[in-house]
């Protein structure tokens, strides 16, 4: 079976969303049968499922496009540069589902863009890692030297809360999933913090003396958890907001085919295993309950609300 997916650089994303309204999967199917509905045949050859993701090159989704559909539900993979990029086009129905982000940073884009996206189903919390090329551990870097952070709202927050549990910063009041660098308290801290896109602070790691790097880019730079000299820890009641998800349109959390798309992501084990292996051994994989994750939702979107 070939693998194949689409990729929308964010032009080219533009240029697709402002069609989009023109043919949301809520809209009746133009079948000319009026009990047919888009839900009726979402998933069909005439009607795949749209799902969004950052990183479709990752092998394991080769993987999971093939389990998807030997169980009769096609699937094309659209690809996303750029982690702004895959919620508004969920919203505006040029995608199904989306699978990128976590509670905090759905949270962030609901309140920031007045939506109501919806998870339906947990992947896996990924410790956030410190990382460096220059020195062995956090007490080795120097006073006054530089390290990065990625520059979107909610992995600079995690990221500047990792520095400061590894004593290279303080946080005004002890620091929250709102942080950013107008909260370093610079008397106080160890290192100047600089914040770049979250993809190229791993690029960036020959010119400073750390960077906080995302999951999704240590593969590629042949990196592993066991490399980071700092990180945070997924098994701390807290961490909740940042399990990862999948995401879809508040009229769609019943949807019973999207629904199914996360059981299979949950269930298959060669899906979980490539996971693992393109996270460089740091996917700790969750199967919270529905319940659960829409209600850390409404809690972080009260805090995010009440932070504004």
């Amino acid at each position: 079976m070939a693998f194949r997916f689409r990729t929308l650089a964010p032009i080219a994303a533009v240029g697709i969303l402002a069609l989009a309204g023109c043919a949301s999967d809520s809209e009746p199917a133009s079948s000319g049968d009026p009990d047919t509905s888009a839900e009726d045949t979402l998933g069909t050859a005439d009607d795949p499922v749209q799902l969004g993701v950052v990183g479709a090159s990752d092998p394991y989704w080769a993987v999971y496009e093939e389990a998807v559909e030997a169980e009769g539900i096609e699937l094309d993979i659209v690809d996303f540069t750029e982690y702004t990029q895959p919620n508004p086009a969920l919203s505006q129905g040029e995608l199904d589902i989306n699978q990128f982000q976590h509670i905090q940073y759905l949270a962030d884009y609901n309140v920031s863009a007045g939506d109501d996206l919806q998870p339906i189903g947990a992947t896996a919390i990924y410790p956030l890692g410190l990382y460096s090329e220059k020195y062995d551990s956090v007490e080795d870097i120097p006073d006054g030297e530089t390290v990065v952070v990625p520059n979107d709202t909610v992995n600079q927050a995690r990221g500047l809360l990792v520095l400061q549990s590894a004593g290279l910063i303080a946080l005004e009041d002890g620091g929250s999933s709102f942080s950013s660098l107008d909260d370093i308290v610079e008397d106080d801290s160890r290192v100047e913090v600089e914040a770049l896109d979250a993809a190229i602070t791993v690029t960036s790691l020959p010119d400073v003396a750390a960077a906080i790097v995302n999951n999704d880019f240590l593969d590629n730079a042949d990196l592993t958890s066991d490399d980071a000299i700092a990180a945070d820890d997924p098994s701390d009641p807290s961490a909740l907001p940042y399990v990862n998800i999948f995401a879809v349109r508040a009229d769609d959390v019943d949807n019973e085919v999207l629904n199914r798309l996360v059981e299979i992501y949950q269930s298959n084990q060669d899906v979980l295993d490539g996971v693992q292996e393109a996270s460089g051994g740091t996917a700790v994989f969750a199967t919270t309950p529905v319940d659960e994750l829409q209600a850390s939702l409404v809690e972080v979107e009260e805090a995010v609300e009440a932070n504004q």
